[in-house]
């Protein structure tokens, strides 16, 4: 933990991605423990949906596919069902949760581009429609089940996002007015420095590491990032990243890198999230959410909007 003036800052590890929670305004002694309950908080959702535990509820999920059995859901995790519909239904289909099953054709690690015939193997197992949400009145539960054999849900597509409004809003509700949480670039402000100035959030460069290409002057609300640089492959001088289209299921390559400005990160996450999948469309769909939002096109252009 990093003491700073009447700041505290602690740095830590979560969701594979380093993490950052500035408090200010509120005495070191309990600053510090507000800390370390807002990062258990992130490590909870983290734990509960992360697809390489075993034990998480995304992996019980997944291991039922296709063998007929619903799984019955807690509300947090029927809730957060209900928003990835949501977004599916607001994305006209392009912000997919089982989508995710295409990285066992692409692995980044590998430096290969999947074969067509690898990819189509995988095409029947893509598709939100496929997935079936039933709510029992009588007892008040969501079952989820996945109808096809192979088929999975993956929550990367909110999941940092979904945990740093959690931790912010942690910290507000124990009386917090001056920080904010920032997990691997995904930010949820909970109010401006002590002084009333805002914060200087940096966009992240997209081609160069630990560099900043913009500054974003925030008080509140949120701001999330989606890019081309955090898992990527270049091969023959062309960068196939992590974002794939749920239609064409190759990478998104329009953008380097979308930040987006919204009340709260899991809405500026999405929005972000979307627009890449837009491609050369998103200005037009950023405008129409009356968003503020930074682009870095594939020549290293950078493109901004404002309401």
């Amino acid at each position: 933990m990093k003491q700073l003036d009447d700041e505290l800052g602690v740095r830590f590890l979560a969701m594979g991605c380093g993490g950052d929670i500035r408090l200010a305004g509120v005495p070191m002694d309990e600053a510090r423990a507000l800390a370390e309950l807002a990062i258990r908080e992130v490590l909870r959702i983290e734990y509960k949906y992360s697809r390489y535990r075993s034990d998480s509820i995304v992996s019980q999920i997944n291991a039922a596919a296709g063998n007929g059995e619903f799984i019955v859901l807690d509300d947090e995790t029927a809730q957060l069902m209900a928003y990835a519909d949501k977004l599916w239904d607001f994305s006209e289909g392009l912000f997919d949760i089982t989508s995710g099953v295409l990285r066992r054709a692409w692995d980044f690690k590998s430096g290969r581009v999947p074969s067509t015939a690898q990819l189509e193997a995988l095409r029947p197992l893509v598709g939100w429609r496929q997935l079936e949400l039933v709510f029992d009145v009588q007892i008040s539960s969501t079952s989820v089940r996945l109808t096809r054999p192979g088929m999975e849900i993956d929550f990367g597509g909110f999941g940092k996002e979904y945990a740093a409004d959690r931790a912010a809003a942690l910290l507000m509700g124990k009386g917090v007015r001056h920080g904010y949480v920032n997990l691997g670039g995904d930010i949820r402000l909970m109010g401006p420095r002590p002084d009333g100035e805002p914060w200087d959030i940096g966009v992240a460069h997209p081609r160069e590491a630990d560099h900043a290409i913009a500054t974003m002057k925030l008080s509140s609300g949120a701001m999330a990032t989606s890019g081309d640089y955090e898992r990527y492959m270049d091969v023959d001088g062309h960068r196939y990243c992590h974002i794939l289209h749920p239609w064409t299921l190759m990478p998104v390559m329009f953008w380097r890198s979308i930040s987006v400005v919204s009340s709260v990160c899991s809405a500026a996450g999405a929005l972000s999230t979307i627009a890449m999948l837009k491609q050369d469309q998103a200005p037009a769909f950023l405008r129409s959410q009356g968003v503020t939002w930074l682009g870095v096109d594939q020549s290293g252009q950078v493109c901004r909007g404002a309401p």
